[in-house]
């Protein structure tokens, strides 16, 4: 799961600039891009730092680029609540070599979202946004023909939507036609109540989830370990996959899109699991074991940091 750490998803809206530092004492102060104020991150950047490491402080994990702490794109103190996420955060950093790649860095960037806010939407926006897809869900929409895809959109997608009923104990349906199912209202009901169960750092990384699949239903089998990011993208491109298979004389086709999505979207998962330490679940094990690290929180801001 931890491998996902090397990816970077591109979610940064535009007037924030993308990383900033806080100085050593006595010492000047440091942002990466100066006055650019931009959520987009250059292609690659030399390394400017020796040793990644993390401290614990009042309000969280902090990660500490030699004697700087990294702060978020609009001059926060970069703070995640989790040790493992922490962990997790300072590898990506630890696994850059002579330039930072950025768009390796999935896990960074959804933390300076959740800690930015830069769309400034509370948790209630974030739910009715991530309910509303069911509305328009891609497992939902059924074509009448021709009949190949109409038989592989049966065969994949009726799975997961009965999957979804079961799980969830909702009605959800599909149609063909083009204002889509009649969704019930106490199936939208039961997915916000569901959705209210997660806090902020999850629910950024869901919202991105199914932004990526279009699809609520797809998402949740996936955050729920129902299915693994690969299917995911796959029935989330059913139709596209099936043109391209089955389609003669097709222009083109890239995989492009394909890899981007399945190598952002397991980022995102970890990072929504992570986020969900009431779960009770031993990321921090899981991580120390992907990569040999050995990290102990420390009791203040004095001590120094435990280098990776």
């Amino acid at each position: 799961m931890w491998r996902s750490c090397q990816w970077l998803f591109y979610a940064r809206p535009p007037q924030t600039p993308w990383l900033c530092l806080t100085p050593p004492v006595g010492g000047p102060s440091l942002s990466l891009l100066g006055t650019a104020r931009t959520y987009t991150p250059p292609t690659e950047r030399k390394r400017f730092y020796q040793n990644v490491s993390i401290s614990q402080g009042e309000g969280g994990f902090e990660i500490n680029l030699d004697n700087r702490k990294l702060k978020t794109p609009q001059a926060k103190l970069f703070t995640v609540p989790s040790e493992a996420l922490a962990i997790a955060v300072a590898t990506e950093w630890d696994s850059q070599q002579d330039t930072i790649k950025s768009y390796t860095m999935h896990l960074t960037t959804l933390c300076n979202t959740v800690l930015d806010n830069p769309s400034q939407r509370n948790k209630d926006q974030l739910i009715r946004a991530a309910v509303k897809f069911l509305e328009t869900d891609t497992v939902c929409y059924r074509v009448e023909e021709p009949a190949g895809l109409v038989e592989l959109q049966k065969n994949e997608w009726d799975p997961m939507i009965e999957w979804a009923e079961k799980r969830y104990n909702v009605e959800i349906g599909s149609s063909t036609s083009i204002m889509g199912p009649n969704i019930p209202a106490r199936t939208k009901d039961t997915f916000t109540s569901h959705l209210a169960s997660y806090n902020m750092w999850a629910l950024q990384g869901i919202e991105y989830v199914i932004t990526q699949l279009k699809s609520l239903i797809l998402s949740m089998g996936l955050i729920d370990r129902h299915i693994p990011v690969e299917k995911a993208v796959q029935l989330s491109r059913l139709e596209e996959e099936y043109q391209v298979n089955y389609v003669p004389e097709q222009p083109y086709h890239s995989s492009s899109d394909n890899l981007s999505m399945t190598s952002g979207l397991p980022a995102q998962t970890t990072g929504h699991r992570t986020a969900c330490y009431y779960r009770r679940r031993s990321l921090h094990q899981a991580a120390s074991g992907q990569y040999g690290l050995s990290v102990q929180p420390l009791n203040s801001h004095d001590e120094q940091p435990k280098a990776l």
